[in-house]
This record gives C-alpha cells, structure tokens and sequence, in this order.
C-alpha cells in the first residue's frame, strides 16, 4: 500500500488518466495510422515522429508549469533532458543489437514500439520503488548522489566496446535456454517449427526478432539504473520523475531510426554526460550545505543544458575536422 501512495498520492488521479491517456493515443497513433504496415523507416519520417513526440513532452511541461507551478515544470524540462541525453549511449547499444542478430531494418520498429510497452511498465516499478525508499528513508537521496557521481567518474574513463553485444553473457544464456530460429521469420517475434528431420511435433521457437525485444529490454533496464536516480536527486515527486522518464523515452526510440548511423559523431557527447551525472549527484549535498535547501530548479536545468549543449557542439567540431583525415 505505500508503494502504491507513494505513486498515487504525488498528483491527482485525474492528471494520471490524462498522461496514460496521452501515452496510449500517441502509441496508438504510432501503430495503428503511421506503422500499420512494416517498412523501413527513412530519416524524414523519424524526425517527423520525433517532432510529434518532443510536442508532446514539451507541451506536457506546460501544463505542468499551469498545474503544479514554474518549480516542478522545471523540474520537468531537466528531467526530460537529462533522460533524452542519457538515452543517446542507448541508442548506440541497439544499433549494436539489431546488427549483431541481423534484424532487418523493416522490422526494427516492431522491436521498439513494443520495447516501449516494457519500459513504461519497468520504469514505473522502479520509480514506485525509488519514491516508497525515499518517502520512508530521507537517507536513500543521499545514497543516490553517491552512485551518480562515481557513475559519471567511471564513464569518463570508460572506453567503448563493439564487441559487447556480441559477447554479452546475456544474449549466450537467452541462446542457451530458448529454442531460437536461425533467421527473422516475418515481424514474428516466435513461430512453431518441426524439428529438422521431420519426426516429432512442431515446437514453439523464438525468433531473433524476440532475442532483440529481450535484449533492448534488459538494456534499458541497465541504463534505467543511471537515468532514475539522476532524475530522483532532481525532484522526488513521482509524478515528475515518470512523465519526464517516459516522454524522454519515447520520443528518443522514435529518433533512433535518423540517429543510429551517426551517433557516433557524438563520441564526446559522453564527457559531457559524466559531468552531468557528477554534477545532479553533487547537487544534492550541494542543497545541504552551500545553497541552504534545494539548488534552485532553474540552475539546474540551465547547467544541464549548458553541458549537453557543448558536449554536443564539440563532438560536431572535431568530427568536421577529423572527417578529412579517414
């Protein structure tokens, strides 16, 4: 039951209803009207999409700001960015795993639209999780602070590896205990097969298209480790924290299809992001013992955005001027 007030009790029933009302059209909309039929998604279509779903977060905001005031909204807004930022190392991850199962690129929609499904159900246990600790344990803030800073130390030291999909001992262990087809059959995430001697029933099998849905689930689940306490040491009001997480979450799965092939231009994106970890990290000390309460909510949606906005700007800089040289 404190699990469930927890969660309940941070906004009106009614402001509930109308986000999962928004969440379920917006999807609805997604794949029902644009994506009825399975077809390779071009890079005008994905910022189309985008741009529905980045309207959507923002004008969300706003009605946050007329609801709860300009404090939350901005609560909201960096929330919002830091999730979106955070998800672009995501992003990277799945181009890896459709490529290491080869998926084709007709059906990566599929695996992401219903990928979308069990981040809003993860992510709404972990944040239900996360606002029951810290109602009762004021302590578990602090706790946080800590493992985002040490995360973003980690992550600017952290090299990246191509190989990691590959060599997952996840994506082994999900080989060894299902029976998997050796190739997509359709967007089927499983289908029966007879065994290849033609004795015995048709068994059920998944398909790499389902090995792929596993595996940018587990993924997410990874980076959700980072992502919520960043947003928790922002506000913990739960109602903040998971519109914010999912309205990042689903805007960003819909620009995966103009990213994926140059995300790599924003390899120094990443510094930037640890600074930015270390920094929501540091705030919550900071509140305690130089601001005297919180850090106000508009420095820390301007500091975000300022670190985002230059890590971005300097990865665009240097892959101009190395692109001559490869």
């Amino acid at each position: 039951m404190e699990f469930l007030h927890a969660i309940w009790m941070s906004a009106p029933v009614w402001m509930w209803l109308v986000f999962l009302a928004v969440v379920v059209l917006l999807l609805a909309f997604d794949l029902g009207v644009l994506h009825r039929d399975d077809h390779v998604i071009g890079v005008r279509e994905s910022l189309k999409l985008s741009a529905l779903y980045l309207s959507a977060g923002l004008l969300f905001g706003l009605w946050v700001w007329h609801g709860f005031g300009s404090e939350k909204a901005l609560h909201f807004y960096t929330g919002f960015l830091i999730e979106k930022s955070l998800s672009l190392d995501n992003i990277f991850v799945i181009s890896l795993i459709f490529a290491t199962l080869a998926i084709p690129p007709a059906y990566q929609h599929r695996v992401l639209f219903w990928g979308i499904l069990g981040v809003i159900v993860t992510r709404g246990v972990m944040i239900g999780a996360g606002a029951a600790l810290v109602a009762s344990y004021a302590w578990v803030l602090y706790l946080f602070g800590a493992i985002l800073v040490v995360t973003g130390i980690k992550m600017f030291f952290a090299s990246e590896n191509p190989d990691a999909v590959r060599d997952s001992a996840v994506l082994a262990w999900l080989r060894r205990r299902l029976r998997v087809t050796d190739e997509v059959h359709g967007n089927a995430f499983l289908v029966k097969q007879a065994p290849a001697n033609g004795a015995g029933r048709a068994l059920w099998h998944a398909t790499p298209l389902f090995l792929a849905l596993c595996m940018v689930e587990i993924t997410d689940l990874i980076f959700a480790v980072d992502s919520v306490p960043a947003i928790f040491a922002i506000t913990s009001d739960p109602f903040i924290v998971y519109t914010s997480n999912i309205f990042a979450v689903l805007g960003l799965r819909a620009l995966y299809f103009a990213l994926a092939d140059i995300v790599q231009r924003f390899r120094y994106l990443k510094y930037s992001l640890a600074a930015v970890l270390v920094f929501i990290g540091s705030k919550i000390f900071l509140g305690d013992f130089v601001f005297d309460g919180k850090v106000p909510a508009g420095l820390s949606l301007a500091v975000t955005a300022t670190l985002i906005a230059a890590g971005i700007g300097y990865s665009l800089w240097r892959s101009r001027i190395e692109a001559p040289a490869r």
